[in-house]
């Protein structure tokens, strides 16, 4: 063969053998991969229509709006914007981008659509909020599918509306109503609590899927409700991996970590390999018992089995290892990812805090500000409290001006954290000031840290000044303050006093509020939340 045969067959082969490795990054969630692979491509001036559909989910994945702008310009250029296929991957990813107008556009402007078109308008529409544009799309749309149902169904329950929800699901034609359609209403009503009405239509299903299983015990658990999730869990015929997980992570969002671990074993007895969802609610359990023991089995089971250490893992391990006491081990393990979002930050930040590190905290609040990742309301909560416990009066200040530029609202934890700091301070009036200042009500927390501050300082001037914001206040517990009032004025040997704060409680049988502490929880979809133990 001649040479410049060669090369003319060369850059064939090397283009065919790109857009498949582009696929293949796809199909492993490789999305940065695969982008980097098709710029190369492009580099050398090959296209290739069949692979635009799959970049665009992975720049939908990502949110990266300029790329999905770029393939939509290609793909103009290339005149294959016009294919139906590529045509509805466009408007789809615009819409999960957020920008549902250029969704609209694109769709508007499509010589033929067919169903899965229109389901990705309505999806888009519902995606970000706008039921009521959704719905005009859904009522022209002819030759109506299981999907499309099941997608307004999910919409108008995900935003509360309920009523709609069920409105719609009574409307289905029979042939469409499949054990998806019913398994989305069960959801539907489960997700906002309504547990009664979730298990009256449970009930009428004619067959049921492991979603709608595993959906009744996550909601009997998040209303904590724990027998009840464990009769429907006894009651599956056939379990998988997603009902343990639902099982493990509801016994360790109502704070029975033990009960959490033990169906870890019946799940692994069953025969089922844990996931990285697993790990993060048995990491959880862990942390809640300060079983370090079990904490480090785990952590070596997943690097056993290959587990993927996702940002939620390491945060669960880094939590697990801080509540537990081993902060050396908590740093070595947040030190040694690299792929660190805002829960691995916030957890190790927390674990400085609870193990009284505060000047650690400090350290690891500024590193994170250096790095590529904002601090949320969370992390500012975490350190102003690391600072009210350790008398860190300017830092504090310093901390929450930095709020606003980083876009996050001060909310009354915050306030709370402030007013607690400068009460321990001694700084009382300024405490007092800033309670009566703020652009919230202060609450039964707020006005009790500053009662707490007042009997640190046998201050009864501003105490009594502080009952009588209570007192006007029918909303917060003025009994249950009245006993740390009470101490106040018996420690200044005030007794008439202390005795006529304490005859009300007494007399009413009033009980003091029992006191809490959170977990960081994570959910069979990654999401963390912070959940009352």
């Amino acid at each position: 063969m001649q040479l410049t045969q060669l090369r003319r067959i060369t850059p064939c082969f090397i283009s065919i053998d790109r857009f498949s490795s582009i696929r293949n990054h796809i199909q492993q969630g490789s999305f940065i991969c695969a982008l980097l692979t098709y710029k190369q491509t492009r580099q050398e001036g090959f296209y290739n229509s069949s692979v635009v559909p799959l970049l665009l989910k992975a720049c939908a994945s990502l949110s990266f709006l300029h790329h999905v702008k770029a393939l939509h310009a290609e793909s103009i250029k290339a005149g294959s914007d016009c294919h139906v296929v590529i045509g509805t991957a466009l408007l789809a990813a615009y819409a999960k981008c957020g920008v549902v107008r250029d969704a609209r556009d694109v769709f508007d402007t499509m010589p033929e659509r067919n169903f899965v078109t229109w389901n990705a308008m309505i999806s888009g529409y519902l995606r970000n909020g706008d039921t009521e544009s959704a719905s005009l799309v859904f009522g022209e749309m002819q030759g109506k599918t299981q999907v499309s149902w099941s997608q307004m169904i999910g919409g108008f329950a995900r935003i509360g509306d309920i009523v709609t929800a069920r409105r719609l699901f009574d409307e289905v034609p029979r042939e469409f109503k499949d054990v998806v359609t019913w398994t989305v209403m069960v959801d539907g009503y489960a997700r906002i609590g309504e547990m009664e009405a979730a298990r009256e239509v449970f009930e009428m299903m004619p067959e049921r899927n492991c979603f709608v299983w595993s959906s009744m015990v996550c909601g009997y658990f998040k209303k904590g409700n724990v027998v009840e999730a464990e009769a429907v869990f006894d009651r599956v015929p056939v379990r998988n991996l997603e009902i343990w997980n639902s099982m493990i992570a509801g016994y360790v969002q109502n704070g029975f970590g033990e009960k959490a671990l033990q169906a870890f074993e019946g799940m692994g007895a069953e025969g089922f390999e844990p996931d990285e969802f697993t790990v993060v609610s048995v990491l959880s359990a862990c942390a809640q018992l300060g079983r370090l023991d079990v904490g480090k089995e785990i952590h070596h089971m997943v690097e056993q089995k290959g587990i993927t250490v996702n940002p939620f893992v390491l945060s669960g391990l880094v939590d697990m290892y801080a509540k537990c006491g081993d902060l050396v081990s908590a740093r070595l393990v947040f030190e040694g990812f690299t792929g660190r979002n805002i829960f691995c930050w916030n957890a190790m930040i927390s674990g400085f805090a609870i193990n009284g590190k505060f000047r650690e905290v400090l350290e690891f609040f500024s590193r994170m500000e250096d790095s590529n990742v904002r601090p949320d309301g969370i992390t500012f909560i975490t350190v102003l409290s690391a600072c009210a416990h350790g008398g860190l009066v300017s830092e504090a200040l310093e901390v929450i001006s930095k709020m606003e530029a980083y876009g996050v609202e001060v909310g009354i934890k915050h306030y709370g954290c402030l007013v607690d700091l400068l009460g321990r301070a001694g700084r009382l009036k300024d405490a007092y000031d800033l309670m009566i200042r703020m652009p919230v009500k202060p609450n039964d927390t707020v006005l009790g840290a500053m009662l707490g501050a007042c009997r640190i300082h046998s201050d009864m001037n501003m105490a009594e000044l502080v009952m009588k914001l209570i007192r006007e206040d029918s909303a917060t517990g003025a009994d249950s303050h009245n006993v740390l009032l009470s101490n106040i004025y018996a420690a200044s040997e005030k007794w008439e006093k202390a005795e006529r704060m304490r005859r009300p409680v007494v007399d009413g049988g009033s009980q003091k509020t029992p006191g809490c502490s959170s977990i960081i929880f994570s959910d069979s979809y990654g999401l963390s939340e912070v959940v009352p133990r």
